[in-house]
């Protein structure tokens, strides 16, 4: 029987900070969109997805406007599904109630890492039709980009190592809201 290594473990954003920046984020969208009737917003599963929501919901609070809402699965589309390490597309579909063809389409996730993800999730966007622009809101960017991509609208910059993780819960799909960074020893 192995044990596994002791994981350390410390908040980086609690639920009101995550409100917090969401509010900001989302006037931050609404000073660069003049005409809200063609801003559409778009969650990268999983935790995009509430996310997106959430900036829907609050832009509406602000400006009285609904805002077109969307989902995005871009799992067929990672270049790394079949890369032998044993994950595959999922399950999750694609939800775009609206065309977004000359939309500005703001892709929303909660953490920027590689960049890999949204790569993804542009060519995924670009199956269903052809946007005005595409801009990127995420909560946390913590660095290490492989790809040359760069969020609009960041919540919390977050420089971590490699054998760091960080970790979005969100009450729509894990009953709280916080962003951890994990640290397990000797990784």
């Amino acid at each position: 029987m192995s044990v596994s290594p002791p994981v350390a473990e410390r908040e980086l954003l609690s639920s009101e900070q995550i409100e917090r920046t969401l509010r900001r984020i989302a006037h931050e969208i609404v000073e660069k969109h003049d005409d809200l009737s063609w801003l559409a917003l778009v969650g990268i599963h999983t935790r995009g997805v509430p996310l997106a929501r959430r900036l829907h919901d609050l832009i509406a609070e602000f400006t009285g406007h609904s805002v077109a809402t969307g989902e995005l699965d871009a799992s067929f589309h990672r270049d790394d599904v079949t890369a032998g390490n044993g994950r595959g597309p999922s399950d999750r579909r694609t939800r775009l109630d609206f065309p977004i063809d000359g939309k500005s389409v703001v892709l929303v996730d909660d953490v920027l890492y590689t960049g890999r993800t949204i790569r993804a999730a542009v060519e995924a966007l670009f199956d269903h039709g052809r946007p005005r622009r595409v801009q990127l809101a995420v909560l946390v960017d913590r660095g290490h980009r492989e790809l040359p991509i760069r969020p609009d609208y960041v919540g919390k910059n977050l420089p971590t190592a490699r054998s760091e993780r960080v970790n979005v819960h969100l009450r729509e799909v894990d009953d709280a809201d916080r962003v951890v960074l994990r640290h397990t020893e000797g990784e």
